[in-house]
């Protein structure tokens, strides 16, 4: 990019700041707007606490149109990534970073227009893609701080010409972490499904595995304990005389 072409140290660092700044507002921007949307329709549908009977919308193109709505919020935040980032690295860095901001900032905004959730435990339909997404709100926050913590380390690194070396074991477990992260929120669905009994659009979870769900967030870690342990390798080779 032209813009880092001639640049100095300190105003490349400074420009990889303010395109982090511009993702994250973009994206709490975008929350406000996603929370207002969900309000609207959990208030007309009476589904302001999603936790209750038949917590899904009945009507079939509720549910085309929430689909649309859940892929086209992907495709913004990946699309403003794209943007802000120089390399596949930084925008997926810029994705994820997005990706959690907006996130965290959703609940926020939802709390304040509406009221709920009223607590980080309480139950939420967190996506309806490929199945319903069930979990507390403290689980998608959680992953959210992880998205935000790596997406920044990427972006910072890779906009300032000093990739950090990431293992390929790293992105391994981090793969894995999600698998067991999207399998916690949608154990109570795939059941349903695969056992043929109940209906996934009446029946609701009794039970949360968080232990599955945690070492899922740890796995998903490991890149960024990895490049922090990289770091700090790098900077001690640096201050030995």
């Amino acid at each position: 990019m032209k813009v880092f072409d001639n640049a100095s140290a300190a105003e490349v660092k400074m420009i990889a700041e303010k395109r982090l700044a511009v993702v994250a507002l973009f994206a709490i921007a975008m929350a406000w707007v996603e929370a207002a949307c969900v309000a609207y329709l959990r208030t007309l549908l009476h589904r302001v606490e999603p936790y209750q009977l038949s917590p899904l919308p009945a009507a079939p193109f509720l549910g085309a149109t929430e689909l649309f709505r859940e892929t086209a919020t992907l495709v913004m935040l990946a699309a403003v990534g794209w943007l802000a980032g120089r390399s596949w690295r930084s925008r997926f860095g810029c994705f994820i970073l997005a990706f959690g901001v907006w996130d965290i900032f959703y609940y926020l905004f939802l709390k304040v227009i509406v009221g709920w959730p009223h607590a980080m435990f309480d139950w939420d339909v967190l996506f309806l893609l490929p199945l319903p997404w069930w979990g507390p709100v403290l689980a998608p926050m959680l992953i959210s701080l992880v998205l935000i913590v790596l997406g920044t380390q990427m972006t910072r690194s890779d906009l300032s010409g000093t990739p950090q070396s990431v293992r390929n074991l790293s992105w391994l477990l981090h793969c894995c972490g999600i698998v067991l992260a999207l399998y916690a929120f949608m154990e109570h669905s795939l059941r349903l499904v695969l056992g043929g009994k109940g209906n996934i659009r009446l029946d609701l979870p009794t039970e949360y595995s968080w232990a599955l769900f945690i070492a899922g967030i740890l796995l998903m870690s490991a890149p960024i304990v990895d490049a922090l342990l990289e770091k700090k390798a790098s900077f001690g080779n640096d201050v030995r005389p």
